[in-house]
């Protein structure tokens, strides 16, 4: 009878347990149901009643089940992109199913849709990572985002600079000297019969106080009296034209040296800058005609030869280059840049034409003229086209040699600064970026001239290579506030986004996956061949 009782009686083993159990399993089996009628609505296209099932799966589904509850949040998240206007609830399901499972890759890439170009950059580079780099796909997409965003920036940037960019001393006074014969520049060498108007620009410029030239040139050509001064107020406009030109300001440019074009007095100058501004934005041809058009009026002028051989240079056309910088030089044999680009360019075609006694015959030349002009600012230049010889030729002690002369003679004039930049930039070829010198050279450049951005960027390249990301990212934001130069914009939010990312790997992942674009390299040698020209 016991036994009887016992049999009728008796639970299966485990059935105990899985009644304990039951309350949970029911929901979760009820939650994937929903995702399964989810998935057949979604196939058929049906989003607003995918995302109807997926909410049920979502509100019943225990929340210990996190794998399961990431998937749905993920899959409703693709209903509402198909949906379009529902970015914000895509980005927000997708950052709950990634607070599930932080590993979600298809949560990653596709919030990376619909985010911000930042947050994307950092949800792509994260899904390539957790993939370990075996889908070339999405590192493909991580690259194309980060170009987006470097663009975006560049652009932003430019758009709101402000009139009066921060610019370097020194490369104004490079400016100046590249125009020999400048009707302005002139009277800063020969200071008679200056008209009582141009007296206060003209002191700014001698006094490098290059920041008040174009407010104190507006204050007279906007006077009432304007109009009745004599025709040298022409000068007041080209010089006006020229430091928005050097300010990359270049409608405003463009708009001063139209009105001036017509008066003989300074027409010649005025062609060469419209020249220099229609080299940056319609080409060569349209260039090329301003030149024509000066030398039609005075064929002795060495200025239009000099900035003729720039153009050559630019583009290639070396023997043509050549011909102009001698052609500047029997107009003018004391013009100390066509000197020395005249050396540089027979450098050149000898480095090209494999021409080893030519090569030796233009450093020679070079040096000669570092020995002649040894004043400021022609050395400073001289030195710079010296340098980019010596660093191809990796000869690093006999362009120190000539730095020691130069500093020696200038130790402290704030004009050092560029001499102190390429210094350092020799440093870099000559022992790496690891080498303090080139930071202490750096360093004083900044000393002598707060506002050379190349010095910052140089610098913030450093930090870069020692692993200092957020000390190397400060160096290129002050890099960004002194850069005047679209290209340069560009190349430093290069930088600077890849190290912001680089960041933000190094956070998350640690060091393993350092300049995870491959991007460093690439930029720094953008840089070390765009600061040659500085």
């Amino acid at each position: 009878m016991l036994r009887y009782w016992l049999t009728l009686h008796a639970v299966p083993i485990g059935e105990h347990e899985t009644s304990l159990l039951q309350p949970k399993l029911i929901p979760v089996q009820r939650a994937q149901k929903y995702k399964y009628e989810g998935n057949i609505y979604f196939k058929t296209k049906k989003y607003n009643e995918t995302i109807a099932e997926y909410t049920k799966a979502i509100d019943i589904c225990p929340e210990e089940y996190k794998d399961e509850l990431a998937i749905y949040y993920q899959n409703r998240a693709a209903a509402y992109e198909q949906l379009v206007i529902r970015c914000f609830s895509v980005k927000a399901d997708c950052t709950k199913a990634l607070e599930l499972n932080p590993k979600y890759i298809k949560a990653l890439l596709r919030r990376a849709r619909v985010e911000d170009l930042e947050a994307a950059l950092k949800d792509m580079t994260t899904a390539c990572i957790y993939e370990g780099f075996s889908h070339s796909i999405s590192r493909v997409k991580a690259k194309v985002i980060f170009e987006k965003l470097v663009k975006q920036h560049t652009h932003e940037y430019w758009a709101s600079r402000k009139l009066l960019m921060l610019i370097s001393k020194s490369s104004v006074e490079i400016y100046i000297i590249s125009f020999s014969q400048d009707p302005v520049f002139s009277k800063l060498r020969c200071p008679e019969n200056i008209p009582e108007f141009m007296k206060k620009p003209l002191q700014a410029l001698k006094d490098r106080k290059y920041d008040d030239v174009v407010p104190l040139c507006t204050e007279i050509i906007e006077s009432p009296e304007f109009n009745t001064l004599p025709s040298t107020k022409l000068k007041v406009l080209l010089l006006r034209a020229t430091f928005y030109s050097l300010w990359s300001k270049y409608d405003f440019a463009f708009q001063d040296l139209e009105c001036i074009l017509h008066s003989m007095n300074v027409k010649i100058n005025a062609l060469l800058k419209t020249a220099a501004l229609h080299a940056k934005f319609m080409g060569p041809g349209m260039t090329l005609m301003n030149f024509d058009l000066a030398i039609s009026i005075n064929p002795h002028c060495s200025d239009i030869y000099y900035q003729r051989g720039l153009l050559y240079m630019h583009i290639g056309k070396l023997n043509k280059a050549k011909h102009d910088f001698e052609k500047a030089l029997e107009y003018n044999s004391n013009f100390s840049m066509a000197c020395i680009q005249k050396c540089y360019t027979d450098y050149c075609i000898a480095m090209l034409n494999k021409d080893v006694r030519l090569v030796e015959a233009a450093v020679r030349a070079s040096e000669k003229v570092l020995e002649k002009y040894t004043n400021l600012p022609d050395c400073i230049f001289c030195y710079r086209y010296y340098c980019r010889m010596m660093s191809d030729a990796r000869q690093y002690q006999k362009a120190h040699i000539y730095f020691t002369k130069i500093i020696k003679k200038h130790p402290e004039n704030t004009s050092m600064s560029s001499v102190y930049l390429q210094r350092a930039f020799l440093q870099f070829n000559w022992s790496g970026y690891f080498d303090d010198k080139a930071e202490v050279y750096l360093k004083k450049t900044i000393e002598l001239d707060e506002k050379c951005s190349s010095a910052y960027e140089g610098l913030g390249i450093i930090e870069i290579k020692r692993g200092n990301i957020e000390e190397a990212i400060r160096f290129f934001d002050k890099a960004l506030v002194c850069c005047r130069i679209f290209k340069k914009v560009l190349n430093l939010y290069s930088l600077r986004d890849a190290a912001k990312i680089e960041l933000h790997i190094k956070n998350q992942f640690g060091d393993k996956h350092f300049d995870f674009f491959g991007y460093f390299d690439t930029r720094i040698f953008v840089f070390m061949n765009e600061s040659a020209k500085c």
